[in-house]
Formats: C-alpha cells, sequence, structure tokens
C-alpha cells in the first residue's frame, strides 16, 4: 500500500506513537505496516510541531511549482495556429502545429501536450480508435529517383465541370514531381506531367501506377502510350495488384491533403485557375510541411536533397529496340476513318471516327492508342513515299462477311 493512502488508523498510531516506547519498536512497526522510517519520523515530526490532527490530515501531492507548465501565452498561440492552418487547408493535427511553430523559430510543447490542449479547449473531434501504424507493413525506396508513383483524382471546376489533377510523388522523399489539371484521365495527359517531371528532376528506376487504361493496362494483356514513353526511357513500369488500392496509399494520401487545401480555396472557374491552387500547394508542401513518414522536422524537399539519387537507368539499345528520342502527337480520326501523320495515312476503322487518337513513333514503329491508352494498333514505320496504310482489316461490305472457308 502506498504511504500516501494509509489507513487513518495508522496514521493515528504514529502520531500518538509513546517517547518512552522500547528500543527496536520502530523498526518492528514500519515492517509490520510496510512504511519507511523516513516516513514515520516525518508523521511524528509534525504531530509535535502542529498536533496530533494536522499530522493525521491528508495533503496534497501537487508540486509547489511547475516550471514546464504550459503558459497561457503559448496555449493562445498553438489554439490560433491550430485554426490559421485549417483555415487555410493545411493539415492542422498536433504533428503540423508543432511543425509550424518550429519553422517560426519557436520551441513547441510535445505532440502529448499539445492533444491535451486541443481537446481541453474542445476542438478536437473524437474519433474511434484507429489501427496503430505498427500494424501496417510499411515498404520505401532508399534512395530518390529508386520509384516514382502516379495517380490522378477528379475535380469540380465552379460550373460542375469535372476535371482531373494528375499527382505525381517521389516514393522515398514524398516530394510533389510535378502534378497537372487535365481534361481527363487520358495518357497524353499522363506524358505530358511525366515528361515535366523527367525535365525536373531527372529518369527514375521504377514508375508505379495502378491499372487504369490510361496509365499501365499490362495486365489487361494491352500495352500503353505511357508504358511505351517510360520504356524508351529504360524505366520498368510496375503495377499494384488489382483490387488492392493499399499499394498506391502514398497517393492516395496525397490526394487527401490536396482536397482538404482546394476546399478551402475559392472555387476554380478555369483549369487554368485550379492549376495555379494546385502549384501554390505543391509549393507548400515540399518546402514548409514536414512530412509524418519522414524524419522529425523534414520536408519532402530536405528529404530530396539529403540522400543521393538513384543512377538513372540505361535506355534500351536503338539496335534491338526503340530509340528514346520517340516523339509524340495528336490526331483527329477524319469521317473515312484515317489519320494523317508523318506525311501518310493511317487506317483506324470507322469505330474511331471523329476520336482523338495518341500517336507515338521514331525511326522504326509508329504506334496508335485511344484516348484511354489502349493500343489500337502499331506498324513498322513506312518507307518514305508511302501515301496509305490500312489497319490490316478488309474494307467496305468485306469487312462483315463470315468466311466460307472450311
Amino acid at each position: 500500500m502506498s504511504e500516501r493512502n494509509l489507513d487513518m488508523k495508522v496514521r493515528h498510531l504514529v502520531a500518538s506513537w509513546p517517547e518512552d516506547a522500547p528500543r527496536g519498536s520502530v523498526t518492528a512497526f514500519c515492517r509490520k505496516h510496510k512504511v519507511s522510517r523516513a516516513w514515520f519520523y516525518k508523521i511524528k515530526a509534525a504531530a509535535s510541531a502542529q498536533g496530533p490532527m494536522k499530522a493525521m490530515e491528508m495533503r496534497s501531492t501537487k508540486p509547489r511549482t511547475s516550471p514546464a507548465q504550459v503558459t497561457p501565452r503559448m496555449v493562445e498561440l498553438v489554439l490560433d495556429t491550430r485554426e490559421t492552418l485549417k483555415r487555410m487547408g493545411h493539415d492542422y493535427g498536433p504533428l503540423s502545429v508543432a511543425a509550424k511553430l518550429r519553422r517560426q523559430g519557436l520551441e513547441p510543447p510535445s505532440r502529448a501536450t499539445l492533444a491535451r490542449i486541443f481537446t481541453r479547449a474542445g476542438v478536437v473531434v473524437p474519433e474511434p480508435r484507429k489501427k496503430p501504424r505498427s500494424a501496417y507493413q510499411r515498404f520505401v525506396y532508399p534512395e530518390p529517383n529508386g520509384c516514382w508513383q502516379i495517380d490522378s483524382t477528379e475535380w469540380l471546376l465552379a460550373g460542375n465541370t469535372k476535371v482531373a489533377i494528375f499527382q505525381l510523388i517521389d516514393d522515398h522523399s514524398r516530394l510533389a514531381l510535378a502534378s497537372l489539371v487535365a481534361t481527363g484521365e487520358t495518357s497524353e495527359a499522363a506524358i505530358r506531367v511525366v515528361s515535366a517531371a523527367i525535365a525536373r528532376h531527372g529518369v527514375p528506376q521504377k514508375f508505379l501506377s495502378d491499372n487504369g487504361a490510361a496509365l499501365n493496362p499490362t495486365r489487361r494483356g494491352r500495352t500503353g502510350a505511357l508504358v511505351e514513353y517510360l520504356k524508351s526511357h529504360g524505366v520498368e513500369p510496375i503495377t499494384g495488384k488489382p483490387y488492392k488500392p493499399t499499394t498506391q496509399g502514398k497517393n492516395e494520401r496525397f490526394h487527401q491533403t490536396l482536397h482538404r487545401y482546394l476546399n478551402q480555396q475559392p472555387p476554380a472557374h478555369t483549369m487554368a485557375e485550379l492549376q495555379a491552387y494546385v502549384d501554390e500547394f505543391d509549393r507548400y508542401y515540399n518546402t514548409e510541411r514536414e512530412h509524418q513518414s519522414l524524419p522529425p522536422g523534414t520536408t519532402p524537399q530536405e528529404a530530396w536533397y539529403a540522400t543521393a539519387k538513384a543512377t538513372p537507368p540505361e535506355p534500351p539499345n536503338p539496335e534491338i529496340t526503340v530509340p528514346a528520342t520517340r516523339r509524340s502527337v495528336q490526331r483527329r480520326v477524319g469521317k473515312n476513318g484515317s489519320v494523317a501523320v508523318i506525311g501518310m495515312h493511317f487506317g483506324m476503322g470507322k469505330d474511331h471516327v471523329g476520336a482523338t487518337v495518341h500517336v507515338l513513333y521514331d525511326e522504326a514503329t509508329i504506334m496508335f492508342f485511344d484516348g484511354r491508352g489502349t493500343e489500337i494498333i502499331t506498324h513498322p514505320r513506312p518507307p518514305i513515299g508511302t501515301n496509305y496504310v490500312g489497319n490490316n482489316k478488309p474494307r467496305g461490305f468485306m469487312a462483315n462477311q463470315t468466311s466460307t472457308k472450311c
């Protein structure tokens, strides 16, 4: 039993202890009631100085001073900082508030203390207990440019026009490499954002995406424009397992952070206006927001420069496969089912009339993809002087005829 919670009878026995008690009785008493000799003589001295009744009172264990107690001014500051971050659309939990104060040159309270301040102020919404982080199997590439991840998320402009926002991040540092607002999730837009990131940061070794037709339809038994573009740079395209979005969990969390920010901004009326919002978000995310998956106090940009980049992959041998100098254009399929490119006409078929196709070509091959990034047809590059290249299907009424051969 703790000495602070002893039975009042024990305190009474000590307070009324006789002065002529035999030698050794104090030691025996302390052993019997499991108290220390120091406590015994402390209570006895109080009884002699203040009287037995005062010595028997239970005194508060609260310390006389609390040097580490958070000042009212600091409490007001952390609450104001939390509200400011929330109003701006940024993360505003204890770790985010602490990071913001550190960036301002202040020494913030601990995460637990900030959480208690928020709870006492009534600004925290209670949530069910979440799965602990230790329960997840976390993976991270050891170097910048070891692997990039791409995904897109939908957003509505002020006039309810639906657009797609492509976000590309580095797996190691969580750096936002490039972002792009596009009319939809197309391979053309994906190639634009990837090429912009390569121009800024170099070529990654691997490239992770989902199995969407515009990104990587390999698991569907088809190739895609983005896949071919990456391979031309020596990059290894990889995908997550179907129906397993946790593989792209870093992108999904990145979308959540972006959505929170955009919800606090005035509605964007144009794609250019929305792109300006996204660019400002990327700047804050990379340079000011300390990322909780990184070492304490580290932003994605600081993590990017803290470690040497991974060795860039070697482009494929031009004598064996497609050279890296591949060009990309878009064409609309005419009424006759063909498109004109490199001075020649290529048949796509009546099913594609009016559609926009994405064309990748070099000195060896020319490839055509639909708006979702699915391959339509691939040809060896025809010799100069060729006027028309068909789609290897019968033309006219013969296209719908059934063979009579046995």
